[in-house]
């Protein structure tokens, strides 16, 4: 699946998969591949935000408030992890608004 990911897409946790919080870090099972996946506490926190779609720029936002990052390594690392995570089927990805 190839996923163009921009700050204005709209990202939101996949229907299929289920998640807990470990501490301060989450587990993630894609329920029909039946895969785990482990988030670090950075991670944890965008996982978070995206249980409510919002959009791409709305997460960098957030994350530049909470976070001492550059702006640009932010926005990198954001826009990489989400195309990971939509080509693993954890995220649901459009380029609407947020429902």
């Amino acid at each position: 699946m190839d996923t163009a990911i921009s700050l204005d897409t709209v990202v939101g946790a996949s229907k299929d998969q289920a998640s807990c919080s470990l501490e301060d870090e989450v587990a993630i099972v894609h329920l029909k591949a039946g895969v785990y996946y482990g988030l670090d506490p950075v991670g944890a926190r965008i996982w978070e935000l995206l249980k409510t779609p919002r959009s791409v720029r709305a997460v960098r936002d957030v994350l530049l408030v909470e976070y001492e990052v550059d702006a640009a390594r932010c926005e990198s690392d954001l826009v990489t992890l989400l195309q990971t995570m939509a080509e693993a089927g954890l995220v649901e990805v459009s380029d609407g608004e947020p429902r």
